[in-house]
């Protein structure tokens, strides 16, 4: 199902920096809230990279390893926004994504935005 592409996207998604966003802000490691994930995000050539390097066991349609590439702006301090590129599932989302101090939340959409899921992350470095 989308939403589960989605869901990686979020992850990593969730994620981000472009030119005129603070990596900082965002890279390092992260736990997913449902605890089925964790990611490593870092800058990827002028991209953002989230790569999952943790899956708990049994769950489907992900994989350590998988990535997800954002290019994203900082639309305001801890904010924000732009699209990611899933490779594995040949799929474009656009994402927002929100920082609050060891918090953040992704929100990944499909199908022009009618489609939406946020999650939840827990910084882990």
């Amino acid at each position: 199902m989308m939403i589960n592409g989605l869901t990686v996207a979020s992850v990593l998604w969730p994620l981000l920096v472009a030119s005129n966003a603070t990596a900082a802000d965002i890279d390092g490691n992260w736990a997913r809230g449902d605890g089925k994930a964790k990611v490593l995000i870092a800058p990827c050539g002028e991209n953002i990279c989230a790569t999952n390097t943790w899956i708990k066991p049994g769950t489907p349609k992900e994989k350590a390893g998988d990535r997800l590439i954002m290019d994203i702006k900082q639309t305001e301090a801890g904010s924000y926004s732009g699209t990611a590129f899933d490779p594995q599932r040949d799929k474009s989302y656009r994402i927002t994504v929100t920082i609050n101090g060891n918090g953040m939340t992704t929100k990944g959409c499909i199908v022009a935005g009618m489609l939406c899921k946020g999650i939840n992350w827990t910084r882990i470095d």
